[in-house]
C-alpha cells in the first residue's frame, strides 16, 4: 500500500511538473510572439517617420525642379501605399517601392547644383539617410525576432502549442532589390 501511495504521489508530481513545464513553454512562446510585433513596430515607426520627411523632401525639390511633376506624383502614391499598407509583405514591397522612387528623387539633385547646396535639402537628405539606416536595423531585428519565433514554435516542445499560433503570420520583412529588376545599365570601361 505505501509503495502504491508512493507511485500514485510521483505520478501527480510528474503531471504537475509536466503542465507547469508546458505553461512555461506557452509563455514562452507568448513572449516571443511579443517580440515580434515589438520588432514589427519598430519597422513601423521608421517608416512612417520616413513618409512624415517625404513630403518636405519634395517640397524643398519642387521649388528647383518644377517640370518633374511625374516623380512626384509617384512618390505621392508610393507614400500612400506604404501609409495603407498592412502585412508584411505589403509593408515590405511598399517600402521596397517607394525606396526606389527615393533614389530617383535624389539623383535629381546631381541636374541642379543649387538644390545640391540647399541646406533644407542637405538636412533632409541627412535624416533621411539616417531614417534608411534605422530601417534596416529595425528590419534586421524583426527578422531576428522571426526566426526565433518561428524556430522555438516548429521544435518540440513548442511544436505541441503550433495550432495556438499563425506562424505563417510571421513572415520576414524582406525588401526586393528593384534596381536589380529594372535592368540597370551595363558601364564598361
Amino acid at each position: 500500500m505505501k509503495g502504491f501511495l508512493i507511485f500514485v504521489g510521483v505520478m501527480i508530481l510528474s503531471v504537475v511538473l509536466l503542465v507547469f513545464y508546458g505553461i512555461s513553454v506557452k509563455n514562452g512562446l507568448i513572449d516571443r510572439e511579443e517580440t515580434v510585433q515589438q520588432k514589427f513596430s519598430e519597422i513601423d515607426n521608421q517608416l512612417k517617420r520616413r513618409s512624415d520627411l517625404i513630403p518636405n523632401l519634395v517640397n524643398v525639390v519642387k521649388g528647383y525642379a518644377k517640370h518633374e511633376k511625374e516623380l512626384f506624383s509617384e512618390i505621392a502614391n508610393a507614400r500612400s501605399r506604404l501609409l495603407n499598407a498592412g502585412s508584411v509583405a505589403e509593408k515590405a514591397n511598399a517600402s521596397s517601392e517607394l525606396g526606389s522612387i527615393l533614389g530617383r528623387l535624389l539623383a535629381i539633385s546631381e541636374n541642379y547644383p543649387q538644390l545640391k547646396a540647399d541646406q533644407s535639402f542637405i538636412r533632409l537628405q541627412d535624416e533621411l539617410a539616417g531614417t534608411e539606416n534605422r530601417i534596416t536595423v529595425a528590419r534586421k531585428r524583426y527578422n531576428e525576432a522571426v526566426k526565433d519565433f518561428r524556430s522555438k514554435v516548429k521544435r518540440f516542445p513548442g511544436s505541441i502549442f503550433k495550432d495556438s499560433f499563425d506562424i505563417d503570420k510571421m513572415a520576414y520583412f524582406q525588401v526586393e532589390d528593384r534596381a536589380a529588376k529594372q535592368n540597370a545599365p551595363k558601364v564598361e570601361f
